[in-house]
């Protein structure tokens, strides 16, 4: 099994890819965005999520899992902000195993979301 490290930065990763004979799995930090209100910073993050499987030679089709924080999180009030942006970018259909997770804080005070991806890729798809 080969290990690559996207983007190291000090104490992590951008994205973790292991590679064997057949597959080729990567594993996505955390990914934050800007904006001052959850819609924008659900876009944002959405964005960079993106962003980072197209430098691993991946998309939205090969996530397999998908884990979100979500500041104070307020089912009636988040959720549908949530649902809508995730739409835009996953379509209506065929969406990865998913964790939404209400937390209190994250890394950075400012952010009201952060969310990590699992991709894999079959070998005969590169």
């Amino acid at each position: 099994m080969k290990k690559y490290f996207i983007e190291p930065k000090e104490g992590f990763s951008q994205a973790v890819i292991t590679e064997t004979t057949t597959t080729k799995t990567i594993h996505i930090s955390g990914q934050i965005g800007d904006g001052n209100n959850l819609e924008s910073q659900t876009t944002s993050t959405f964005r960079n999520l993106e962003q980072q499987l197209l430098n691993c030679n991946a998309t939205f089709k090969d996530v397999v899992k998908m884990t979100t924080y979500i500041v104070n999180f307020n089912p009636e009030q988040d959720l549908p902000i949530f649902r809508k942006v995730r739409k835009e970018f996953l379509g209506e259909s065929n969406y990865p195993a998913s964790t939404l997770v209400g937390v209190s804080i994250l890394g950075k005070r400012e952010c009201l979301i952060e969310m990590e991806a699992i991709a894999i890729i079959e070998k005969t798809n590169l």
